[in-house]
């Protein structure tokens, strides 16, 4: 046994409660290193010396590259947990609790590993709707100026005496009108980049935050627009820019204006004195930014005041415009006290609104339930680059990658995680695919089919591609027919929303093996099975005979059990019938 291998940490993806009634324990081992691995659990609070434990076996959820990950869910156990963990392998039995190796039990029960409550109050619960969610993210400036059109003009306004400017003409009026279009597509949500008035034509570098940017429209057209989309049974989410503002904010404009007397000196970064707006956009400024954008003023969000500020802009857009959500610009770079304030400040208005974390890294510190229900899962795409665009990883290793990327989080977390191909600050994911589009669309499919809510960049299903900014930002193609992708992702996406297990349903790996691009998967619930085989390789694969007893539901390139390149299908099985490779 690599004992060097097992890990449990108490209080976190690998012990935590699901809800009320129910609590997950996780313990990680080498791979294929046991044969056996069983929890026994107790009362922590048993009036019995020494504690009566119950036994309760272990499965393997999951595997990666090194390790296996056993898993079991009690059911009603206890509120107070005690717990250990027998583990068998060719050659040992030992018994694993407090961090350490043991021969035996104790009677002390404080030696073992503890859950001291299952807390209503500390349980991760994103909305439940979540599960459901298929988003389309908008960028306003590239998207539409009306109904399947995008004037593709820059435009150029005064907001309180500030110039500021659109590059190709969208508007909130545009994204109204285009309602219609999402929900043939098939999505239930939208996420709008930055609508707040700001100086460039990205909007991340903001002059206010309760006004809509003279250029996109006005605050009563995006009024209207959340109730379009409302009344067409999609959610609307907006960007909340926190960790910064444009140097033009009120707030930084007094401090340069009025220097150390300023009352808002404290709403800043490293400030020296006297505050200079740097003109030539390659001096490094006095005072911290993001990253070294000169206008980009970076706020000090441990300043009470500041906190307040920004918790008051969070509830007067899901109070007064009824959004559903925020996406949370720059995450990682902020203190947890004021997301966590912000969370409180969001669930008070409305509990099912969704907070989604711009987190490019692992983002379990952020998944606790006090700040974030969801980051952009930037992971998945990074994995889904190496197996579908460049090809440089065989099915074995993404199915190990994907496999991590699950078992960091709770349960709840991965169903909630916003999974993208493509976003306003990446190169179009087909462009990565070297504009193959029949890897592109085994990557969609992917996407579709995993646990997690996919999300779509403006004009993926019309075929944008690019490698710079100016590129992944291209105006929207309102003008170019293209039936075949589009097609694809309307049936990609009613094929999620017809089919609960592609939703809720349990993952599980089916085929994966060494040396091969043939990735298998399923999609489980009580009821249903559904198995996923995609063709990433350049010749013809056998798939396993179980496959063909299942009722195919959709397929490119099936001929038997042969499957063409670039080739796939899905299928319902009997999951009696389907087995783990």
């Amino acid at each position: 046994m690599n004992r060097g291998a097992v890990l449990h940490i108490p209080m976190s993806e690998y012990a935590y409660g699901v809800d009320e009634e129910h609590v997950t324990i996780r313990l990680r081992c080498g791979r294929g290193d046991l044969l056996q691995c069983v929890l026994y659990f107790g009362d922590r609070a048993c009036r019995q010396t020494p504690v009566v434990f119950t036994k309760q076996e272990m499965k393997v959820a999951a595997s990666d590259l090194y390790f296996d990950y056993y898993e079991t869910t009690l059911s009603h156990p206890y509120k107070r947990l005690n717990y250990y963990f027998e583990l068998i392998s060719k050659t040992e039995r030992v018994l694993y609790y407090g961090d350490c190796f043991m021969e035996g039990c104790v009677d002390d029960r404080s030696e073992y590993y503890q859950f001291p409550y299952n807390h209503r109050a500390d349980l991760v619960s994103p909305p439940a709707w979540a599960k459901d969610a298929i988003i389309y993210n908008i960028f306003p400036d590239s998207f539409a100026t009306g109904r399947g059109y995008l004037s593709e003009k820059p435009v150029q306004k005064e907001f309180a005496g500030e110039t500021v400017r659109g590059k190709l003409g969208g508007t909130i009026k545009g994204i109204a009108e285009n309602a219609a279009y999402l929900k043939e597509l098939g999505f239930t949500a939208i996420y709008i980049n930055p609508v707040f008035a700001a100086g460039e034509y990205h909007k991340y570098d903001l002059l206010d935050y309760y006004h809509i940017d003279p250029c996109f429209g006005t605050n009563e057209e995006f009024r209207d627009m959340v109730r379009i989309y409302h009344e067409n049974d999609m959610k609307v989410i907006i960007d909340g820019v926190f960790n910064h503002c444009g140097w033009k904010f009120f707030a930084f404009d007094d401090v340069v204006k009025n220097g150390e007397k300023s009352r808002y000196k404290d709403w800043f970064y490293r400030l020296d004195f006297p505050v200079i707006r740097p003109e030539n956009s390659e001096d490094y400024p006095g005072y911290e930014c993001f990253g070294y954008e000169r206008m980009m003023p970076k706020l000090n969000t441990q300043n009470p005041e500041v906190v307040e500020y920004f918790c008051g802009v969070c509830q007067y857009w899901l109070k007064e415009y009824d959004i559903d959500g925020w996406r949370l610009d720059v995450a990682s770079e902020i203190n947890d006290a004021f997301w966590e304030s912000f969370h409180q400040a969001a669930k008070e208005v409305n509990p099912d609104a969704i907070l989604i974390g711009e987190v490019w890294e692992t983002a379990c510190h952020w998944l606790d339930g006090k700040k974030f229900d969801s980051t952009m899962n930037y992971d998945f795409r990074k994995h889904c680059r190496r197996f579908f665009g460049d090809r440089s990883i065989d099915a074995f290793e993404f199915d190990s990658r994907v496999t991590n990327m699950r078992m960091r989080y709770r349960a709840q977390t991965v169903y909630a995680q916003l999974n993208l191909l493509d976003s306003h600050d990446v190169s179009r994911f087909l462009s990565l695919c070297d504009n193959d589009r029949k890897r592109y669309k085994l990557a969609v499919l992917f996407q579709m089919t995993f646990p997690g809510i996919p999300s779509v960049f403006y004009g993926d299903e019309m075929g944008i591609s690019g490698i710079l900014e100016e590129e992944y930002r291209a105006p929207m193609k309102w003008k170019e027919e293209n039936e075949d992708l589009f097609s694809f992702y309307k049936k990609a996406i009613a094929l999620r929303r017809d089919y609960e297990a592609l939703r809720h349903g349990k993952y599980r790996t089916v085929q994966a093996e060494q040396g091969s691009r043939l990735y298998i998967y399923a999609r489980e619930t009580d009821s249903v099975t559904i198995v996923i085989a995609l063709n990433a390789d350049d010749h013809v694969c056998s798939l396993p005979e179980m496959i063909g007893s299942g009722e195919i539901i959709w397929q490119e390139g099936l001929n038997g059990l042969d499957l063409a390149p670039m080739g796939w299908i899905v299928v319902i099985t009997d999951k009696k019938r389907c087995s783990t490779h």
